[in-house]
């Protein structure tokens, strides 16, 4: 796959915003009342010219720094050009020096990962993190890219960077993984690394995690076990099961971590009744029908339940913007009113400073002012003094 060609320049170089004043002239007639009704009348809060659509499929693929996130992504392409699947890649790793796929949008194209390192003086991570606050503020033109293709499209790939806590509890994630599930229906891909999920207090590690990624983006998760040719997942399978049988594995282990695992265990298991899981190999590709039909299945659940959630939490985020924006108009109007037909000057807080400072200015002239400035014999007599004193001796 080639980059876009039509994606838009400013996602490649994000460009600020300029501010601006603000004046109001209330210089009226008679009928003054009646147009401020008027305009107030006219003044409705429209909703989302954005309709929602069915398809593509949203898959983000999330999962712990090593568990072969980019590897599996590489083969969920190749599994979907054999299947005579439509899919679409998206890049959200900055610090990836290559990858084993083409993307379509890919991030390095718009934040150069190195310049914002030096420029801000950050670390790796920090640098990261800033590279993808700066691609969140223009996801809004990636979002329109794919809708523009959403019916030739039957899936969307989107890697995340290796470190999973600055995707996953960023304000940028949440921006991206928001913009994606109101306008598609998205499906969180959890990769886990099985061979090292054998020791019950990893795998217990990997199941926390996963728990709290799923109440935190509210969105169906899928329990993809990876490198299944190293280490089948059977075992996972089992102690999600029965936690008899986990608790059993943790027998030879009477340590805290492991009375403190036992207790966990029951604690996630309505966690494990709920999820969807699927074992696959990123090297061998086994497992890779399984995984679609778990996404398949979970894209049903996300129409019938997660939906229906999401469009209550936006219709009560716009039931209060619009009270917010109802309180700012009757405000303005009373301030109206009350001017009699005087320019009112909406403050910005500068001209307040700026008296503030004239105040400043003014009572440092008057201490000035308040200091005498000592005559010649005050000053001897002064001089006088301090000779006498230290001629005194203890």
């Amino acid at each position: 796959m080639e980059v876009d060609s039509d994606m838009p320049d400013s996602i490649r170089t994000p460009s600020g915003d300029a501010t601006s004043s603000m004046q109001v002239d209330t210089t009226g007639s008679s009928s003054k009342d009646g147009e401020i009704e008027k305009s107030l009348g006219k003044l409705q809060i429209k909703e989302s010219d954005s309709s929602f659509k069915r398809k593509p499929v949203i898959i983000i693929v999330i999962g712990m720094a090593g568990s072969g996130k980019t590897t599996f992504l590489h083969r969920l392409v190749c599994h979907s050009q054999e299947s005579k699947l439509r899919g679409y890649v998206i890049n959200l790793d900055p610090a990836v020096l290559s990858l084993p796929f083409g993307a379509n949008i890919d991030i390095r194209d718009t934040v150069k990962y190195k310049e914002v390192m030096k420029q801000f003086n950050l670390g790796p991570n920090g640098g990261i993190l800033t590279s993808l606050n700066l691609f969140a503020t223009k996801f809004d033109e990636v979002i329109s890219v794919v809708e523009k293709r959403a019916d030739q499209l039957d899936y969307v790939l989107v890697d995340t960077p290796g470190q999973i806590e600055i995707f996953t509890w960023s304000a940028s994630g949440a921006i991206i993984t928001e913009a994606f599930a109101s306008t598609f229906p998205t499906v969180i891909a959890y990769v886990v690394d099985t061979p090292r999920s054998v020791s019950p207090a990893t795998f217990m590690s990997n199941m926390l995690y996963a728990c709290s990624i799923l109440y935190k983006t509210r969105l169906p998760l899928v329990l993809a076990f990876n490198k299944t040719d190293v280490a089948q997942h059977q075992f996972a399978l089992e102690w999600m099961q029965d936690f008899e049988a986990f608790h059993a594995a943790l027998e030879s282990d009477q340590s805290y971590t492991s009375t403190l695992t036992r207790s966990l265990s029951l604690v996630l298991d309505e966690f494990y009744k709920n999820i969807r899981t699927a074992g696959v190999s990123a090297v061998s590709g086994s497992g890779m029908d399984e995984f679609f039909k778990a996404i398949e299945a979970s894209t049903e659940e996300y129409m019938e339940s997660y939906k229906a959630d999401l469009d209550k939490r936006r219709a009560e985020k716009q039931r209060l913007e619009e009270e917010r924006r109802r309180e700012n108009m009757d405000k303005l109007r009373k301030d109206m009113e009350k001017s009699g037909g005087d320019t009112v000057v909406l403050s910005t807080g500068l001209k307040d400073k700026k008296v503030a400072m004239d105040d400043n200015d003014e009572i440092e002239e008057e201490e000035e002012e308040d200091y005498e400035v000592p005559s010649d014999d005050e000053e001897d007599m002064i001089d006088d003094e301090d000779e006498e004193a230290s001629g005194f001796s203890i």
